[in-house]
Formats: structure tokens, sequence, C-alpha cells
């Protein structure tokens, strides 16, 4: 498991990032007891490095927001316990961006994510389909538990709390888990490798996510997936596949939202499970107050009653319960979301970062594929995890599931790591 660094001083927290990634999703404690080491002695090893990068600085003011909104909250508990959904994770941020380096290192940690995935998945449908349930005191010992049938019934979740929230893991495991495939296939087409057990089993474990994903019923997953697919093809010139992927979209779109003769056409063809999802009929009786419209509409007004500081983190829900009698986690949008609560400037500066360091990986993803050819698909691999977090929490919301959170900061940070990793290095081959 153990790949050198090339900063040996790194070494040992490099060791225990990954290990921290392996144990996360079966341990959640354990894992972030490894990770919160790794992170604390990068900051110790490289603290005069961390300290001078802006983007640091940036979340660090984006923090002090933070904090300002939480001293002006409408109920100032909530607040005060929502920044440890953020703040902390700046800091993990930070160190994974010193720990992971170089290419090697990004694709070591996309296959543990990768191969940790196949149990995960596998639970999952054992849940769906024997009704496997983990007695009482197993959440108690390990912070998760399994519901018989899936929560929601009938929609897989595995052992996460809901089905959105394993929906937003299986489809970033399905990310990384098809740039490796690509990857393999490459080295196997131009007969640099042969055929293995582990492009095998790599090729069981993406079909297995996949299957698991439209399992889980979510049609953001399902639209990232899709999209993910057009973005791999194009990329690679996959003509034939970008064309079918865009022909299976637009069929099933037509089939849910299309006028009535034509959609029947196209229903055809195209199974009622995924029709009727998108367009909302298999959950006909829905109040609502539960609808994503119901929540935005409901958001804007926070940000207009409170442009500057916001109401609060985490104080969209009792606001929400109060206008309305239900009781709903969050509005299902991220950006919106923290623009109700921590307000509009915070929110702004908060996006900023977010595409400075998406516009930054494309630049390095050039940089990549002229200095390292053999590694512009993981680095392009990780950026498409990136936006798949993005987008996806443009209509859910995975900072108050820990796992996830986790997985997000650690994959910005390590395509961060990377980005710093291979400037420097086009700036050394400039100077020659």
């Amino acid at each position: 498991m153990t790949i050198s660094h090339p900063d040996l001083s790194l070494q040992l927290p490099a060791n225990l990032l990954q290990w921290g990634i392996l144990i996360l999703p079966f341990y959640p404690t354990v894992g972030a007891i490894i990770l919160g080491f790794a992170a604390l002695l990068a900051w110790l090893r490289k603290y005069p490095i961390l300290i001078h990068r802006p983007l640091n600085w940036g979340f660090a003011v984006f923090s002090i927001f933070l904090i300002i909104s939480a001293i002006f909250a409408w109920q100032k508990q909530d607040a005060v316990f929502g920044l440890f959904n953020l703040i902390p994770f700046f800091w993990l941020f930070a160190a994974t961006s010193i720990i992971v380096q170089t290419p090697t290192q990004l694709r070591r940690i996309a296959q543990i994510l990768v191969y940790v995935s196949l149990p995960v998945c596998l639970l999952g449908f054992l849940q769906l389909f024997l009704q496997l349930q983990t007695p009482p005191i197993w959440e108690q010992i390990f912070g998760w538990s399994i519901i018989a049938g899936g929560n929601p019934t009938g929609r897989m979740s595995s052992l996460f709390i809901y089905a959105n929230i394993f929906a937003g893991y299986t489809v970033t495991v399905f990310i990384f888990g098809l740039g490796l495939w690509i990857e393999l296939y490459h080295k196997i087409r131009c007969r640099s490798i042969q055929p293995n057990l582990n492009f095998i089993l790599l090729t069981l474990i993406v079909m297995i996510n996949f299957a698991s994903l439209i399992l889980s019923n979510s049609r953001n997953a399902w639209l990232i997936a899709i999209l993910t697919c057009i973005a791999y093809a194009l990329y690679q010139g996959w003509r034939i596949i970008v064309s079918v992927t865009l022909g299976i979209g637009t069929s099933m779109l037509l089939a849910a939202y299309a006028p009535l003769s034509i959609a029947n056409f196209f229903r055809r063809f195209v199974p009622e499970f995924f029709w009727s999802r998108l367009n909302d009929q298999q959950f006909r009786d829905r109040p609502v107050v539960t609808m994503r419209k119901t929540q935005w509409d409901f958001v804007w007004g926070m940000m207009r009653d409170r442009p500057l500081t916001g109401w609060g983190l985490r104080n969209f829900t009792p606001l929400y319960e109060k206008n309305t009698g239900v009781w709903l986690g969050h509005p299902h949008n991220l950006y919106l979301m923290l623009a109700g609560e921590v307000g509009i400037p915070a929110t702004l500066l908060f996006i900023t970062l977010l595409m400075g360091i998406l516009i930054s990986s494309i630049q390095a993803l050039r940089i990549g594929k002229n200095l390292f050819s053999e590694d512009d698909m993981i680095i392009f691999t990780y950026i498409l995890g990136f936006l798949g977090f993005l987008l996806f929490n443009t209509f859910d919301v995975t900072l108050f599931d820990f796992r996830l959170n986790v997985l997000f900061w650690t994959i910005m940070g390590a395509l961060t790591g990377n980005i710093y990793y291979l400037k420097s290095l086009d700036k050394k081959s400039l100077h020659n």
C-alpha cells in the first residue's frame, strides 16, 4: 500500500491518509482520528508553506465570515455547531494539498476509494434484496446501521443514513472507477500490459457501482453518471459512445417530460422505473412543502431578509419548521443554503474559491499532458470527481454526512496539491 513520497518528511502523513480513507466508510471515528493525525503532522512539518498559500488564506477569510454569521445568528447554538461542518475541513483540505502532490498518489487514493466501494455496494444489495439489517448496538459501535429494504423503503442506502447520501458516494466512486478503467483499457490496447485479474475486478466494480447508483433511485446521481460518461467519451474522442449516451439520456427525458403523444412512444422502450422517477410520478402525493422548489423559494426569502450575514448555519431547519410545520435537514442546494445561512458575500467568496481551484486544475491538466502524458487521465478523473460533487450539491447537500464531507475535501485537497506540484515542475522546465 505504501508508495514513496517525493518529500520524505511527508511519507508518514501520506501513509496515514491512505489508511484513513480505507477505514473511513466502515469505521468513521477511527478513520477520522487517523486522518486528523495525518493532517496534524502535515501542518507541523509544512506550516511555513501552508500559511503562505493564497488559497488557504481565502478559506481563512471565509472562516471569519462564518464566525461573524454565527455571532448574528437567529439560533446561535445551531450556528456554532454548524461551524464544525466546515472549518475543520478547511484544515484537512490544506493538509491534503501538501500531502498529495503527484499523479501517482492521486491514482493510489482513487484505487482505495474504488476497491473499498465493492463491499459497501454489496451490503446495499443484501439490504435491498435479502432484507439485511444490523442490530441496534451496531450503530453505537461503528456509527452507521443498515435498514432492511433501504431508506426510504425500496431505495438502496447501504451503510449510509439515506439513499441520496449513498447516491452521492456511489456516483463519486463510479467516476473514479471509470477513470481508472479507461486508463487500464488504454494500456491493454497499447499492449503495454496484458489483461489481468485487476482489470476484470475493476470492470466488475464499475458495473456494480453503476447498478448501485441506479438502485439508489437518485435523479441527481443518474444525471451526473450520464454527464460523466459523455465527458470521458468526449475526452477520449469516442464519438459513438457520446451519441449513444446522449440518445439514452434524451429518450429518458422525452419519456418523462414530452407531451403525452410523444412520451408514449418513448415509454415503449424506456422502463417506467426511470421516466416515472424523473417526472416524480412515483411520488404523486408528496406534500408541496417537501418539494425542492418550495424549499428554494423559502431560502430566497431568507436571503432577502438577511443578505449580509444570513441567519446562521443550520438555521434553515428550525426556520422552515417554524413556518411550514415540516422538519427538513437542508434545502437541497448547498449554494442557496449558504447564501441564506451565512450571507451572500461569504457565499460568493466560497464559490470564487471553488471556481479558482477548478480553473487551476484545468490549467494543471494541460501541464500534466505535456510533462506526464500517461498521467493526464487520472488528473482529468479528479476534475470530474470534483465537478461531480459541485453538481450533486446543486440538488442536494453532502455537508452533513461526515464521510462524504471528508471525501469532498480530500478529493479537492489532492487535486490542489497536484496543481501546485505540476506548476512548480512547469516553472522548472521553463527555466531549463
